[in-house]
């Protein structure tokens, strides 16, 4: 099979390495040289700075993790192409074209796997099932943190230049770290009403919020919230879920969770396999991907639901414009 790869950046070095791992070697580039790491690792395969002609090399695949606010340009001229998608989240950073992007994927038969790779978290599946399975009642109410140091993210460049940090190119904590948007939604069901406040409270001369504050209300009538930032250190990436008969905590730093359950007064700690590693995550999204390239109908992060998570951001910067009022989201 042959995949082309959008964007070389970090995580699109990340996804080379794994698609060699799985033994895939008709591989090719689109980039545009802006990427600050050397290209070492990109030596022997053909690349293009014309998309056009990049797609003209008929990919069954393309892999779009060039920076969020061009996404969609790549995206749709790829599936127009009759190539299946890998979309890095977010899926945009707006709603416009998301639509045009469905509708040419509905007329190519083609799939897209939108790249929330925590649902790929074995820790956080095991939480996905005792929730699917009952075993502590009902979920009431959600809390993820995620705060992180920007400057400590790619020691090789000026953190201020990077797409994380700049307006034009899709940046902010919302958009950059919104993995618990799609996590709780996947965990807890969709989300009916938020509020929210973005806020920049740190002196990393950001022209993005830096701080984001949410608070979910989902069909269910549980309740969430999410907190993210740009300025903590050291990070810290967790999750606790109150339940009807316990409790569960989440611990990205070391990949465990403990669930208590108070009828039972049990308190069970799980963890990934000892030899589970940050981008196991990553190999078992792309093994999905290339089994969606092959033509295999399985589970996977849709494009709808990457459209659902960008909806979310909309109506919470609509609702931080608003002084923080609720906003109902469309069903």
């Amino acid at each position: 099979m042959k995949f082309l790869i959008a964007g070389l950046g970090s995580i699109g070095r990340r996804h080379l390495r794994n698609l060699k791992a799985l033994g895939q070697t008709d591989l090719l580039f689109y980039r545009t040289h802006q990427a600050t790491l050397p290209d070492t690792d990109l030596i022997g395969f053909p690349s293009f700075t014309n998309l056009d002609e990049a797609l003209a090399q008929k990919p069954d695949g393309v892999i779009v993790s060039n920076p969020t606010a061009l996404h969609l340009e790549v995206a749709t001229a790829s599936a127009r192409a009759g190539a299946a998608l890998l979309i890095e989240k977010p899926v945009s950073d707006s709603l416009l074209g998301i639509r045009e992007l469905q509708e040419t994927l509905d007329k190519t038969g083609k799939p897209a796997l939108v790249g929330f790779h925590f649902r790929y978290h074995p820790v956080l599946q095991q939480i996905k099932a005792l929730i699917d399975e009952n075993q502590l009642g009902k979920p009431l109410k959600a809390h993820a943190h995620w705060g992180e140091y920007l400057p400590g993210w790619h020691p090789w460049e000026d953190y201020r230049h990077s797409y994380a940090a700049r307006a034009d190119l899709g940046g902010g904590a919302l958009n950059t770290l919104s993995h618990p948007i799609d996590y709780l939604r996947w965990l807890m069901g969709e989300v009916q009403s938020l509020s929210a406040n973005l806020s920049n409270l740190s002196p990393l001369e950001l022209d993005v919020e830096d701080n984001v504050e949410l608070i979910l209300r989902f069909h269910s009538g549980s309740l969430g919230t999410i907190h993210l930032d740009y300025y903590q250190r050291p990070p810290s990436h967790t999750l606790e879920i109150s339940f009807e008969k316990g409790r569960v905590r989440w611990d990205n730093g070391s990949g465990c969770a403990t669930i208590e359950n108070a009828e039972l007064e049990t308190i069970q700690t799980v963890c990934p396999p000892d030899e589970f590693q940050r981008n196991d995550m990553f190999l078992a999204e792309m093994k999905d991907f290339v089994r969606l390239c092959q033509g295999e109908d399985l589970p996977h992060c849709t494009l709808a639901d990457g459209k659902r998570v960008q909806k979310i951001v909309e109506v919470a910067r609509q609702s931080s414009s608003q002084s923080g009022c609720s906003v109902q989201l469309p069903s």
